[in-house]
């Protein structure tokens, strides 16, 4: 069971070894909120998130692989 007070779980792809320029995501939320927060690593205290929706994250995921 999901509450509301659910944390995201962040994670930077295994694939960001770029020097520190990456994203993070917190897939973790997607079924449950129907989200996919995302936030720049650099700023992970401060800066802003970017929430998108679970099946529009999905499809630039998807898009990306390709």
């Amino acid at each position: 069971m999901t509450t509301a007070t659910e944390s995201p779980r962040w994670f930077t792809s295994s694939y960001s070894d770029n020097g520190g320029d990456c994203v993070e995501a917190a897939t973790n939320l997607a079924a449950s909120h129907g989200l996919v927060p995302v936030r720049d690593t650099k700023h992970r205290d401060n800066g802003p998130v970017v929430a998108f929706p679970a099946p529009a994250w999905a499809a630039f995921v998807t898009a990306v692989k390709r």
